[in-house]
Order: C-alpha cells, then sequence, then structure tokens
C-alpha cells in the first residue's frame, strides 16, 4: 500500500506493499478453472478486486488505510482498469470500499497506435533506424488500429528491426547477457537478471520458504506465461478514457517513464499524455537526486508525468534510488525536487 519515504527523511511514509501477480496464470499464481488462465482485461480487474476484498476482510485493520496501486508495462491497462472497477463498486454501500488514493503506472502501455509510432520514432532519435526505414514506416504504417497494419507495413517494420540489430529491447545501452565485451558500460543493468530470478524461484527451498508454490503448479516459474498471452482475447487498443476518467475523479493520477527503454519508449508516453488534452500546471523541469539530474517532470491539470533518468523498462530494476524518489513524491503528492 505505498512505499517507504525518501531516503533523506529522517521519519519515512508508514506503510505497507501488497505484490500481487496477475492476471491468474503468471508466476505462482493460477485460477481453478479447466485451462487455468486468465483470458483478457476485465477478467483481471475482476479477480484483482476479488482478491482485495477477501485480503481486507482478512486483515480489517487496513481497511480505513490510504490504498495506492501501482505498475508497469501492461499494468498500463491493469491498473487504471482496477481504480475504475475499485470507484465504481465503491458507490455501491453493499461493497467493501477500499480507500483509493492514487495510482502510478510506468513504462506503461496505454494505447496501441501511441506505442507503436512511439518505438519507431524513439530508435529513429536514438539512432538505432535510419532515415531511410523510418521514412517507410511513416509512408507505409497505418497503427490507428491493431487490424490496420497492412503486410507492407510489416515489411517496413521487419527492415527497420532490422537496422536496430542485437540491442537489448528494454534498455538500449545495456550490455547483452553473456556479453564479454571489455567496452565500459553506459548501463548497470545486468540483463542476464530474469536468468538469476528464474533459477532462484524454481528452488524447492526458495518456494517453501516463501510458501510459494504450496498446490504444486505442474510449471516451472517464469518471468512471461505465454499459454496466457495467447490465449488473451480481452485486450482494448487503449484505455486513454478510462485514464481520463480517473483523472476526473479526484484522485492522483502519475505516469513515469524509465527513458532508456525501447519496448514502451518514453516517447509513446508522451504521445498518450499529449491526447489527455490536460492544461500544463507546473512546466518541464529537471528534478534533482544527489546533485545530479534524476529526471524530468511535468504537471498537468489532474495528471503528473516524471521521467527517470538512466532507467529502462522496469524502473526500480535500474535506477533503484532515483526511483524510491519518485515513489516517495508521489505517495506525498509533491512533485520530485528541482533543485541540487
Amino acid at each position: 500500500m505505498g512505499q517507504p519515504g525518501g531516503p533523506s527523511e529522517k521519519v519515512g511514509l508508514v506503510a505497507n506493499i501488497l505484490f500481487l501477480e496477475s492476471p491468474a496464470g503468471v508466476g505462482f499464481s493460477y485460477a481453478n478453472t479447466t485451462s487455468n488462465y486468465v483470458t483478457g482485461d476485465k477478467q483481471t480487474a475482476a479477480d484483482s478486486y476479488t482478491f482485495l476484498l477477501n485480503w481486507l476482510e482478512r486483515f480489517p485493520e487496513y481497511k480505513t488505510r490510504d490504498f495506492y496501486i501501482t505498475g508497469e508495462s501492461y499494468a498500463g491497462h491493469y491498473v487504471p482498469q482496477l481504480a475504475q472497477l475499485i470507484l465504481n463498486n465503491n458507490k455501491i454501500t453493499k461493497h467493501t470500499v477500499i480507500n483509493l488514493k492514487g495510482i502510478a503506472i510506468g513504462n506503461a502501455y496505454i494505447d496501441y497506435e501511441d506505442s507503436m509510432r512511439g518505438i519507431y520514432d524513439y530508435f529513429w532519435t536514438h539512432a538505432l533506424l535510419s532515415d531511410e526505414h523510418h521514412n517507410e514506416i511513416l509512408k507505409n504504417c497505418n497503427f490507428s488500429t491493431m487490424t490496420s497494419v497492412s503486410e507492407k507495413c510489416q515489411e517496413s517494420m521487419d527492415r527497420a528491426d532490422d537496422d536496430r540489430g542485437n540491442v537489448f529491447f528494454y534498455d538500449i545501452y545495456a550490455r547483452l547477457c553473456g556479453s564479454n565485451s571489455t567496452a565500459p558500460a553506459l548501463s548497470s543493468y545486468d540483463p542476464c537478471t530474469d536468468n538469476y530470478v528464474s533459477e532462484y524461484l524454481n528452488t524447492p527451498e526458495v518456494q517453501k520458504a516463501l510458501h510459494a508454490n504450496v498446490t504444486g503448479i505442474p510449471r516451472p516459474w517464469e518471468s512471461c506465461n505465454f499459454l496466457v498471452l495467447l490465449s488473451w482475447t480481452d485486450k482494448p487498443e487503449t484505455v486513454i478514457p478510462v485514464i481520463k476518467e480517473l483523472m476526473a475523479s479526484g484522485i492522483s493520477v502519475w505516469i513515469y517513464s524509465g527513458d532508456t527503454d525501447g519496448r514502451v519508449p518514453v516517447t509513446a508516453t508522451r504521445y498518450s499524455i499529449n491526447k489527455f488534452g490536460a492544461p500544463v500546471k507546473t512546466p518541464w523541469y529537471p528534478w534533482y537526486y544527489k546533485g545530479e539530474v534524476g529526471g524530468f517532470a511535468v504537471e498537468y491539470q489532474n495528471v503528473t508525468f516524471v521521467t527517470i533518468r538512466g532507467a529502462g523498462h522496469f524502473v526500480p530494476s535500474y535506477q533503484p534510488e532515483r526511483a524510491l524518489v519518485f515513489f516517495s513524491s508521489f505517495l506525498k503528492g509533491k512533485i520530485p525536487p528541482s533543485k541540487i
């Protein structure tokens, strides 16, 4: 239910954190259905809401606590949809009221068109895509809907992807897993992290200590469940209307972006934010941590946008100290510090 206070504070925020593996079928989670997999966004929101209700019934001392939801990547769909469901059900007196105060989504998949356009514009502006193939994308690709991508567009995207070469998608400046290069690293992130985590969480002693996999799930823990992906049928192309509804509700809405991510790049996020049409309250400015620029921020009416400098797709994995400053600011409802 939040994050601790900033590292320079003598007294941190009083907070508790729930980590939920969602949707059912990923990680150690499962569903009591024939397929054991969730098929889309609405079911994911409903399952997460049911979990929260049951958790609060089990631990009623937390019912009055301020509640915040954060998530990254496809959670750009999950988090706003769950928040919308909570706010709608809070109006029904027979339901447990969840005291939702805000959401934060990072490198978030918000809108299909913005995501696709943003990826190739990001690669081009970061010298990972030739002028010729970028122009091909602009000429041949209509990303307005998933079904509007033509065969000619797909061929242009393939050529653009070849231009990028073997660059780690989630942090364009990171080394490749297994690389023996002696060149100075531009990113401290280890792309082999997924391998380490997978081996660790598939160790029986670790699972026992975590009280995980107590049902004997007939598959290893894995960072991505492609069977869930293949069965996914409910995936709206945009959640911009949902986010705008949350902005109008009065809860805190923050969108953050690690600026070295190529999967859901900061470019795509800025395209989506422009569609909100929200007036600027605090113009773009650099924010600081330990005397260095930690990123950049813009405060709009009812939504705040923050970048985390040098962070890839999952911000805390790449820049944990800067991420802590960001999350502390989010929970306090104050934009990150603008002074060194």
